[in-house]
């Protein structure tokens, strides 16, 4: 049995001609499978009855199933999908107020490798790569589940996006092409794995690059996230400058604000030389905290003190808006819930 999500015309021609039709029918599936979303091959109301029958013989839309769905009072969506073999990841669909955006955060992998220690995916240890398909599946199932129109992708979710690149590529290829959702609407976020960064410098795209950096020095990043301890900030900062001047882009530094150990005025001076001669924005992310450590949401005082120290060295700043606080939304949070 075919899965019809994940394959490209020319692939969906295959099977058009198997059944002897043609290849608008091929084109009519395709923009049934992205466009409009359509959640079975009964919905694609524009092929016949006959044919919608003798395609269901042979092919279905998806094999992916909402594991478990929660609804924030801010309008954030998070779900636990379930793959065939059992395994799960989280996506979640972001709105903001007054905004258009309505951004999937995907996820790359089941579990992860980097196992940041304020992250509660990392406690699962690796488990395995997402395939293309896999990831794109996300953010269809938002799109069927909501019947509403994703505008940006993020890769914030579960795992590394960079030690599973050629898949996360292959899904940005589809998402620009096929969902027709621009390359400047596309993120991929890392923990600063410094060989993925250098391949991305090297393609023509004009996707935003994030890097989670969370720590203003060697010590306290060391503390934080074990990727220190192998792309070490000074390493870092070498690919990070080889990629602004071989794509033009720029880049947004994600800084996770945890009260008394990267928040002071000290950190944020560091902060501000390490970022000095990079160009990027700067993103802060008071921490929401989860039961697997003792790490603490700054004060809302602390947390402007730190933007108006950073804005003072000439980087835009913002502060991340805090959304589905009352859904298990820290990454991680649902999947061991349900554990």
């Amino acid at each position: 049995m075919q899965i019809l999500t994940g394959l490209n015309q020319n692939e969906i021609e295959t099977i058009t001609d198997a059944l002897h039709q043609s290849k608008f029918r091929a084109r009519q599936i395709h923009n049934w499978i992205y466009l409009k979303s359509a959640k079975s091959i009964d919905d694609m109301t524009d092929l016949s009855k006959d044919f919608r029958e003798e395609l269901k013989k042979v092919a279905k839309v998806t094999d992916v199933k909402i594991k478990v769905k929660q609804v924030s009072s801010d309008g954030t969506i998070k779900y636990l999908l379930e793959y065939p073999d059992g395994e799960c990841v989280e996506t979640v669909l972001m709105r903001f107020d007054n905004r258009a955006n309505l951004t999937a955060c995907v996820s790359s992998q089941v579990g992860c490798a980097v196992n940041c220690s304020f992250c509660a995916t990392g406690k699962r240890g690796f488990i395995r790569n997402l395939n293309y398909k896999e990831i794109i599946e996300q953010v269809l199932t938002i799109q069927r589940d909501t019947g509403l129109k994703v505008t940006n992708v993020v890769f914030m979710g579960q795992g590394e996006p960079l030690l599973n690149l050629e898949n996360v590529l292959k899904a940005m290829e589809i998402f620009n092409e096929s969902f027709q959702i621009g390359q400047r609407r596309l993120t991929v976020s890392t923990s600063g794995i410094i060989p993925g960064i250098n391949e991305l410098a090297n393609l023509d795209m004009q996707s935003t690059l994030a890097l989670s950096l969370h720590a203003p020095n060697h010590e306290i990043r060391k503390q934080l996230m074990q990727i220190e301890e192998k792309y070490n900030m000074s390493d870092l900062k070498i690919a990070l400058k080889n990629y602004v001047e071989k794509t033009g882009r720029r880049i947004t530094i994600e800084y996770l604000l945890i009260k008394d150990l990267n928040d002071t005025t000290e950190s944020a001076k560091q902060l501000a030389e390490y970022l000095r001669d990079i160009k990027c924005n700067v993103n802060l992310i008071p921490y929401n905290p989860t039961a697997d450590n003792d790490y603490k949401r700054p004060s809302n005082n602390s947390i402007m003190k730190f933007k108006c120290l950073l804005e003072h060295s000439g980087k835009k700043v913002t502060v991340r808006l805090e959304r589905g606080a009352d859904i298990d939304a820290a990454c991680g949070q649902l999947k061991g819930k349900v554990n």
